[in-house]
């Protein structure tokens, strides 16, 4: 009889552990998922401080080639009525003294205008390596320190 009531107490006391193994096993998946969460929370917002910064770049990059490209559309245009209306006014001149003149004045012209787009084109690397120093690596400093920061 005492074999029977020391096994019932060891077969309860065998139930009552696993019973408290599989609440703390509960409980500590519980904690692990919170932990998990709040893990990919801080890589997620890690990866949008970095997207946030690629778009600057980006955005920065594109106002640059926007610039640059409505330069260039610009100076075709430019030179295509420049060469148009030198053109008319060596056909249509009858001095030939006049003509010539108007061919100096054309190569002059030519060259200054293509110098002018040069200077806008130059001006305006100029000033996009100026605003990615200032802002953009202030950015990019602000970011890195955040994430030194965070455990």
């Amino acid at each position: 009889m005492v074999i029977l009531i020391t096994a019932g107490v060891c077969l309860a006391l065998s139930a009552g552990l696993l019973a408290a193994g599989f609440r703390e096993s509960a409980t500590t998946r519980s904690q692990l998922r919170i932990l998990n969460a709040s893990r990919l929370h801080a890589q997620s917002e890690i990866q949008r401080k970095r997207m946030e910064l690629l778009e600057v770049r980006h955005r920065a990059k594109l106002m640059e080639d926007t610039v640059s490209g409505g330069a260039t559309a610009v100076e075709k245009v430019h030179k295509v009525i420049a060469n148009t209306t030198f053109g008319l006014i060596d056909r249509f001149a009858k001095d030939e003294e006049f003509k010539n003149t108007a061919r100096k004045v054309k190569k002059t012209h030519h060259e200054k205008s293509e110098q002018v787009y040069q200077v806008v084109r130059t001006t305006n690397r100029a000033v996009h390596i100026l605003a990615d120093s200032l802002f953009i690596g202030k950015a990019e400093k602000r970011i890195i320190s955040k994430t030194k920061k965070a455990p």
